[in-house]
């Protein structure tokens, strides 16, 4: 464990690093010229104009009020002012929601800390073991840590019962808040405007039928199965294509808007640019005329992409958005299996609209399970080979082995000062970087996985992203630490000795099993883990108020392609709540904080000016900054307490294994009941509000439907569901007679293509069999 020295050094660096962060931000924040970077969801609401439309020229760009420059943390209160229902109607229940796994946080950490520091640091620091044993190194932390107790102390009765203690106490903080984020979820979905996805459902895998196109075959389906309540219905298009050339359009009309505004500004030169790649090299050739030469092919390869997109039954798909009558019926159809086959006809909810991630719903439902199969060995793969640049790590935060391996490295590594910046900050910021390209590494194999919607996309990266900080960061760094410590008794022996070393280690890891090396070394990564908080938690989240990319990326764009007030508005970068790379760094602090609350408390104050720091930067960067790209009704709590009392049962495991360690086998029985305390706690609360976030309860539906009859008795709902399930690209065609909408509800028998395969028992005019062994359907219409 490192010294107090090499902490203090940490600390006040990243104390001055967030320190600088805050205070940029608080300065730049009040500057008229960056106001649409720092409050651009004011903007998108139509609530804040600027104020460089008003004033003298200078102050158009500068604040000259000095009076805001006194009040310039005026910020912080203002994040903490607005009551949470006005947040929840100012930016979605799932902002609401997330920033209260912060303050989920600190409920559980400020009372553990408190008992901790009263309890347990004084029995740590009393026991003096350490001082005792003279052969042993150790600094002050150490005897703050339970490393600090003798072994078969009696003394470890005292954690064991604070570990029950602070199991119960995250039990009944988990139950409660469980609890109130579902009653927010039902609340929020029973008040909730009329929306699109409310009557529409996802229906994938449709069979293909010799006789019928995908679209009569969906709705002959629904109209003979759900009668009374089919509405409508909106094929799913391969549009992969044609989405990419309309990207790759905007992006060849951005530079044709940056020529020119060079043009406009200097018309006496004409731009010229090269052909060549990124314009190094190539003939040179004029700008203007070149991009709107490029943009006419462009556009005409659009229109002929549409064109076989609309007209080839190749590019349909066997999916659709169907939509029904009522919340009722959607509901009833989105929560039930469609025939015998559980195989086909697939439904569920669909996303809202604007939550559709349109490219994979143009995969073939039955690559899905292969893709995700292909996807999980390449996640083992890139878990067990990040365990490089981890080790790499380490090795900065274990100098004295280093010392003892390489020595002529001794000289240089003793310098105070340097050694305090190596050990107690470069460990933090090293593993801060090798994560920086991860997450987009993660989102693109979830995207390849093949889920639907922007939410699942983030629910499931953000799976990986936790199993991978679980396995790396976390256990890697305390494996490969030991592995470190080992590694000096193993380079001074012969090559017979070397490799009967390796494998008696290794039979030796597999007899005592994870739980104790891990659970032995844990309390020797403390200062790792600290520096690694102080780095990630203090400076990366004060770094997130300050928005430095946001805020060059908008003056490059204002400078060089705005030239209306609507060019500036889309210059703006809101950005969203990164939930599938933000939640597990979140669930890591929860883990360090449940696992040493036991073993070295002093983490614990560290973690908690976290959370504090965190909260107060997220509420306002949601109130003043985010605008979200969907709304899921906080669909993730679910996983985020399953994630929590994972890291509750992993710290029981790991104390079990320390205190194995110890000769203190009888003390260590008594903690056998926790994990299976914790199992059960999480199959209570899965049992109890778990269904909530997965399905929508038939009598709030009728309600919901009830209500708006009543309200709006004149509502068309077919106009209002027309276009919401559109691909994009399709948005300003009609595509409507390609979709086999039946447009006559008072027809009382559904028409059909099909063929008669079967002998019905009765005369019909119509005959259908769906040919997958669904049987006789009755084919009368809604009415």
């Amino acid at each position: 464990m490192g010294s107090l020295t090499d902490i203090g050094v940490a600390a006040g660096i990243n104390i001055l690093s967030a320190l600088g962060f805050l205070l940029a931000f608080a300065v730049l924040r009040i500057q008229p010229i960056n106001d649409r970077v720092y409050f651009p969801k004011w903007y998108l609401k139509g609530t804040r104009s600027s104020p460089r439309s008003m004033g003298t020229v200078f102050s158009k760009f500068v604040n000259a009020d000095l009076s805001t420059y006194i009040r310039f943390l005026n910020w912080m209160p203002a994040a903490l002012q607005m009551p949470e229902p006005e947040l929840i109607e100012h930016a979605g229940l799932d902002s609401a929601v997330y920033v209260r796994i912060y303050l989920l946080g600190l409920k559980i950490f400020v009372p553990i800390a408190v008992l901790a520091f009263i309890v347990l640091v004084p029995i740590n620091w009393a026991s003096g073991t350490l001082e005792k044993e003279k052969s042993l190194s150790y600094d002050q932390i150490d005897k703050l840590s339970i490393s600090n107790l003798g072994k078969g102390s009696k003394r470890f009765w005292a954690h064991i019962v604070m570990a029950y203690v602070f199991t119960f106490w995250t039990f009944f903080v988990l139950y409660r808040e469980y609890k109130v984020v579902t009653t927010m979820r039902l609340r929020f979905l029973a008040i909730q405007n009329r929306r699109a996805d409310q009557f529409t459902v996802l229906v994938r895998n449709v069979p293909p039928d010799p006789d019928e196109t995908v679209s009569e075959h969906v709705e002959h389906f629904f109209a003979v199965n759900h009668r009374d309540h089919y509405l409508s219905h909106q094929t799913v298009y391969n549009a992969n294509t044609l989405a990419g050339l309309v990207e790759q359009k905007k992006g060849l009309q951005n530079w044709l808007v940056y020529y020119e505004n060079q043009h406009a500004k200097n018309p006496a030169k004409k731009p010229t640019m090269k052909t060549g790649l990124w314009g190094l090299w190539g003939k040179r050739v004029d700008a203007i005329e070149h991009y709107t030469t490029a943009i006419e092919e462009l556009c005409k390869q659009e229109d002929e992409e549409r064109h076989k997109v609309i007209t080839d039954p190749n590019a349909i798909m066997p999916a659709a958005f169907v939509s029904f009558k009522s919340r009722w019926g959607a509901a009833v159809c989105a929560q039930t299996q469609q025939t015998s086959n559980p195989t086909l006809w697939l439904t569920e909810w669909a996303p809202e609209p604007r939550d559709v991630f349109w490219p994979n719903l143009a995969i073939p439902f039955v690559e899905l399970s292969v893709r995700r199969l292909i996807m999980a060995v390449a996640l083992f793969f890139l878990t067990f080979f990040f365990m490089i640049p981890i080790a790499i790590v380490q090795s900065m935060a274990n100098l004295d082995d280093i010392e003892r391996m390489l020595p002529f490295l001794k000289p240089i590594i003793e310098r105070n000062s340097l050694k305090s910046i190596v050990q107690g900050f470069l460990p933090g910021i090293a593993l801060k970087i090798f994560l920086i390209l991860l997450p987009t590494f993660l989102v693109m194999m979830s995207k390849i996985e093949g889920h639907t919607s922007l939410s699942g996309l983030d629910r499931r990266t953000a799976s990986k992203y936790y199993l991978f900080l679980f396995v790396n960061v976390f256990l890697g760094s305390v494996i490969t630490g030991t592995a470190f410590q080992q590694l000096n008794n193993f380079i001074h022996q012969s090559a017979n000795k070397y490799a009967q070393s390796v494998i008696a280690s290794l039979l030796w890891m597999w007899v005592r099993g994870i739980p104790e090396i891990v659970g032995e070394s844990i309390p020797m990564k403390a200062t790792f883990f600290i520096t690694y908080v102080m780095v990630d938690g203090w400076a990366g989240v004060a770094a997130e108020v300050l928005r430095l990319k946001p805020l060059v990326m908008f003056h490059i764009k204002n400078t060089f392609l705005v030239r209306t007030e609507r060019d500036r508005e889309q210059a703006m970068d809101p950005g969203s709540l990164d939930f599938g790379t933000t939640e597990p760094r979140i669930q890591l602090y929860f883990l360090l904080g449940l696992v040493y609350a036991v073993v070295t408390p002093i983490l614990l104050p560290f973690i908690i000016v976290f959370f504090s720091l965190a909260y107060l930067v997220f509420r306002h960067q949601i109130i003043n900054v985010y605008n979200q790209q969907y709304e899921s009704g906080a669909q993730f709590w679910p996983d985020v307490q399953r994630r929590l009392v994972i890291a509750l049962i992993v710290s029981q495991i790991l104390l079990l294994g320390l205190l194995s360690t110890q000769e203190a086998e009888k003390s260590t029985v008594a903690l056998l009941p926790l994990p299976v305390l914790s199992i059960w706690f999480h199959y209570v609360c899965k049992g109890r509000f778990e269904p909530a976030f997965i399905k929508f309860p038939l009598q709030d539906a009728m309600v919901k439907d009830t209500l708006e009859r009543a309200n709006d008795p004149t509502l068309n709902l077919r106009e209002y569901l027309k276009d919401a399930y559109v691909h994009p690209v399709f948005q300003k065609n009609d595509i409507y007679e390609f979709a086999g909408i039946d447009e006559e509800e008072k027809n009382p028998m559904v028409a059909t293509k099909r063929q008669s395969r079967m002998n019905t028992p009765v005369d019909s005019k119509f005959n259908s069999s769906s040919g997958t062994n669904e049987g006789e359907f009755s084919r009368m219409a809604p009415t």
